[in-house]
C-alpha cells in the first residue's frame, strides 16, 4: 500500500467536489489506468467525474504521462480533462 497526493482539475474537480485529496493505495494499483478505475469505485461523484476515462489526462510529479504509467513512487498526481482552446 503507498500514498499519494492527488489533484483534480476543471470539471474533474467539479464533479468530484475537491480539488486534492490524499489516498493510501492498495496494492493492486499499478498504473494512472488501475488509479482510474479505483477511484470509480469510490463513489458516484467519482464514477461520473471518470465516466469516460479514456479522455482524462494524467500528470505524475508534474510530468504528463499516459494511463499505462506505472505509478510507484509519485508523491502527486495530477487528474484533468484534455485541454479546449478558445
Amino acid at each position: 500500500m503507498s500514498t499519494v497526493n492527488l489533484v483534480y482539475f476543471s470539471w474533474v474537480r467539479e464533479r468530484i467536489g475537491k480539488a486534492e485529496e490524499t489516498l493510501e493505495l492498495p496494492a493492486g494499483i499499478v498504473t494512472i489506468g488501475d488509479l482510474l478505475a479505483h477511484l470509480k469505485t469510490l463513489g458516484a461523484e467519482y464514477e461520473s467525474a471518470l465516466e469516460h476515462q479514456n479522455v482524462i489526462r494524467a500528470a505524475i510529479n508534474q510530468e504528463h504521462v499516459d494511463h499505462g504509467e506505472p505509478i510507484g513512487g509519485a508523491r502527486e498526481i495530477a487528474l484533468f480533462p484534455p485541454m479546449t482552446g478558445g
